[in-house]
């Protein structure tokens, strides 16, 4: 189960890459809808293309996203003086008398503060880091897909709900931003065959349990122990160093609702360096010559688009934990 992921943010880059048109208007709900649902959640390096706007709807897009910094700007701004203020009435009080609550006070505040000034600072922040590309689940990405022999650059979440299903979909299959490969043609039947996408993954993030790692049984008074593994491809010669993942994706529409656009990364079993890192699954990226037959499922029989996924693209995987946010 990937569970997270550094994903290609620049909608410019896939446009060249896929010769794609840019769906610059879901991109502007998308930025316009998040400025009334904060927990709405879209990684900064998505923004990055959109603060140098070259088109009257890029323009639009910056402004929503300056209107949203500001926003979060101010919420922070505001709980900053009120965590000053705690700070403040602690200090008052040690220095009377030292006080277990007054202590207790004193170091949640700091500790908010710290919290509070690392996000400002990052609010902000224009010099790009790693982590500004990575995706979570319920996070938005840029996903490629194709419509009417045209490829198309949307962006969609990372957790797919059905069209057949309803808003708590998600909380009763938190799992389905991920689509094993045995079971699509059952569970996903609606999709598989029908909606294609492909994202541009650059490494990939495992929960790990410490005894699988290692090899060996969970000791009887052990209690399990999760590691956060890190996987990077190594691609062999004249291959791309990034993966082209092969997703589902599908449009859920209810009454009174936001239309919601989400996708699911397509799993199978490991390769070897995969397993021996005590993961069971993994993404599966597409070979270069493989992509336009996987975008153009209405053009092919399962057997095909289930071969697009045999013959898959050459890369080996190396991993590191435990992973530094950086």
């Amino acid at each position: 189960m990937c569970y997270s992921a550094m994903i290609e943010q620049s909608v410019k880059s896939l446009g060249v890459r896929f010769q794609a048109r840019i769906q610059l208007d879901l991109f502007e709900e998308l930025f316009r809808r998040r400025l009334v649902e904060p927990r709405l959640r879209i990684p900064k390096a998505m923004e990055r293309d959109f603060l140098a706007p070259t088109a009257p709807a890029e323009e639009r897009i910056r402004h929503l996203i300056l209107a949203y910094r500001r926003q979060v700007g101010e919420r922070l701004a505001t709980e900053r003086d009120r965590q000053r203020a705690r700070l403040a009435a602690a200090e008052r009080v040690l220095a009377l008398r030292a006080t277990r609550k007054a202590t207790e006070e004193r170091r949640i505040a700091r500790t908010k503060l710290d919290w509070i000034q690392t996000k400002l600072d990052d609010l902000w922040r224009e010099e790009p880091a790693p982590r500004d590309c990575r995706v979570f689940p319920q996070w938005y990405a840029p996903v490629v897909t194709s419509e009417g022999g045209e490829q198309v650059v949307r962006p969609m979440r990372y957790l797919l709900r059905p069209r057949r299903g309803d808003a708590a979909f998600d909380r009763r299959f938190p799992g389905l931003y991920n689509a094993r490969r045995d079971h699509l043609t059952g569970f996903w039947r609606e999709q598989f065959g029908a909606r294609h996408a492909v994202v541009v993954v650059s490494s990939f993030f495992e929960n790990v349990a410490r005894h699988a790692h290692e090899h060996r049984a969970l000791r009887p008074d052990e209690k399990v122990e999760n590691l956060v593994v890190h996987f990077v491809p190594t691609p062999s010669a004249g291959a791309p160093p990034d993966l082209t993942v092969a997703c589902l994706w599908d449009q859920w529409v209810a009454p009174d609702a936001d239309e919601l656009w989400s996708f699911a990364a397509v799993t199978d079993d490991p390769p070897p360096e995969v397993r021996e890192a005590g993961h069971d699954r993994c993404v599966v990226a597409l070979r270069a010559e493989q992509v336009s037959r996987w975008l153009t499922p209405e053009l092919r029989r399962d057997e095909e688009l289930l071969g697009c996924l045999t013959d898959r693209a050459p890369h080996t995987y190396r991993y590191t934990y435990p992973f530094t946010e950086s």
